[in-house]
């Protein structure tokens, strides 16, 4: 996940990422034409290093395009790989309805882009990840080490933990909240 928050260290992070892994490009509170160019910047580095990019967001993030893929709650709106996020089973359900290949179920732990938002803690995360009919990526306050064994994922996402850590393998099992501006991740 991209986020103002990371500022130039989001270009540290999109380097370690494992081959195989996948950047949901945000930065929504960016102008239209600065958040084109920036896309456009992550996207040839994502090229460059075999990473799977979708855009996150609805209304002028689809007008970025060129991405495999969009991250966006809600019906279908273009072709490419859809995933979506979800906070409990009903937002799960409505992914699936919706065509969404993965859900990104948060916050598992507390973190930063929604301090002080209920988490849903390992137990209930795994019973909810259980539940899903598509595979589940973990998210919120994720790092290498909670996302090793965590019930039920399929892998693990994070803005925070890629610029802390350096992780030796991809946060996915298989390779295939709140920003500062106020949207929902």
């Amino acid at each position: 996940m991209t986020d103002e928050r990371q500022g130039d260290a989001l270009w540290t992070a999109l380097g370690r990422l494992p081959r195989g892994s996948g950047v949901v490009f945000r930065h929504f509170c960016l102008p239209r034409a600065e958040r084109r160019a920036l896309f456009e910047r992550v996207r040839a580095l994502c090229r460059r290093r075999h990473l799977l990019l979708v855009v996150a967001g609805t209304g002028h993030a689809l007008d970025i395009g060129r991405a495999e893929g969009r991250h966006e709650p809600g019906p279908r709106r273009s072709p490419g790989l859809r995933t979506a996020p979800a906070h409990d089973v009903r937002e799960m359900r409505a992914a699936e309805r919706c065509g969404a290949a993965l859900v990104f179920l948060s916050p598992v732990f507390p973190t930063q882009s929604h301090p002080g938002a209920p988490v849903l803690g390992r137990a209930r995360f795994g019973l909810l990840a259980r539940q899903a009919r598509i595979p589940v990526i973990a998210l919120g306050g994720m790092d290498r080490a909670r996302g090793r064994g965590l019930p039920g994922a399929y892998g693990w996402a994070a803005i925070d933990a890629w610029t802390h850590q350096r992780p030796r393998a991809s946060p996915l099992r298989q390779s295939p909240r709140r920003a500062p501006c106020g949207r929902a991740g």
